[in-house]
């Protein structure tokens, strides 16, 4: 994904875990039992080692550039394990014209749970990373292929256990989870030709003009960018405010109610360029980007950001159950 703007402050890291309920509710005077009763919601508990462990086999792969062996053998797992959790599996290739004229082997792999329900949300993440590590210090690495742990990987940990959820635990609606391929084939900081409007988020982009199922819609989608990170703060991002504000009160209102108000804090973040936009613009889905931020570096997402250090050292469980649980809060209130 690519930054367009950043201003916020950085808070202290908090994790609580908290039950949310909601009881049936008397009226005033007593004497009878209010009507407009609100059911008790059973949401399932993230399990954050679950989540971990998912992420550390992506990393296992490899870069997962696309055309490489790496990219090709992890998709292979990732459509495999989807139908092992349950899901009605598609598998979207595509030929996607990188910003050099590369021609990308991609590949969308969609998870439909409940497929004939007409009410759902969509859940997604890129699983690509990055082929160059441009925003390394070390010159001489930036044209090395990036692990993108926590900018990929994280994501998709986090949506294969809220997988592992949904097939234990049918929520009341569809769920359709989605891995975008080739998110981050962007142009590079060191290219020097002509600039090429588009060039991030071409799976997403694809997928937007040719879904996987006619006249796709949903209520909703929810994307996780970089949700891993160690002290990782989730603001606000611009461009979801603006489209989904509805969607992001309630998301942010949901992790507050569950203790995780240090790593969503209520005040407005940066704007990116990321698949969200493109689903919006495409399919006229309103999304929210739960992305990471850090206001104390230049690039605004972590000194490890597009560099060779995105590995699995930056990962922290508790990052993981902050988003993973409050993604679970918020699809299984989904009526």
């Amino acid at each position: 994904m690519k930054r367009k703007q950043c201003t916020f402050a950085s808070l202290l890291l908090l994790m609580v875990v908290a039950a949310i309920a909601c009881g049936n509710k008397s009226n005033a005077s007593g004497t009878e039992e209010n009507k407009d009763k609100t059911e008790s919601v059973n949401v399932p508990a993230f399990n954050a080692d679950s989540a971990y462990a998912y992420v550390q086999i992506q990393a296992n792969f490899g870069p997962r550039v696309p055309n490489t062996a790496a990219h090709r053998a992890c998709g292979d797992y990732l459509a495999a394990k989807l139908e092992q959790l349950g899901a009605k599996v598609y598998n979207q290739y595509a030929d996607l014209v990188a910003y050099d004229n590369t021609i990308l082997k991609a590949r969308n792999i969609i998870g439909a749970y409940n497929p004939d329900s007409r009410r759902r949300v969509l859940l997604f993440a890129h699983w690509d990373s990055r082929p160059y590590a441009d925003e390394d210090k070390d010159k001489s690495k930036h044209k090395t292929p990036i692990l993108g742990v926590n900018d990929g990987a994280s994501g998709v940990g986090v949506l294969l256990e809220v997988a592992r959820q949904l097939q234990r635990q049918a929520p009341a609606i569809g769920i359709d989870i989605i891995f975008f391929d080739a998110e981050d084939y962007g142009t590079p900081t060191f290219h020097k030709g002509p600039y090429k409007p588009d060039t991030w988020c071409l799976g997403s982009q694809y997928w937007g003009r040719v879904p996987h199922v006619d006249n796709y819609n949903a209520r909703f989608g929810i994307l996780l960018d970089m949700v891993g990170g160690k002290n990782a703060t989730f603001y606000q991002e611009l461009f979801s405010k603006r489209t989904a504000g509805k969607q992001v009160k309630k998301i942010w209102d949901a992790a507050h109610r569950l203790g995780f108000e240090a790593f969503f804090p209520k005040e407005d973040g940066t704007e990116v360029t990321d698949d969200h936009l493109y689903v919006y613009n495409l399919r006229k889905i309103p999304c929210v980007d739960i992305i990471n931020y850090d206001p104390k570096c230049d690039t605004g997402f972590g000194d490890f950001w597009h560099t060779t250090d995105d590995t699995m050292d930056v990962i922290d469980k508790n990052t993981l159950m902050a988003v993973g649980q409050t993604v679970l809060e918020v699809i299984y209130n989904e009526k």
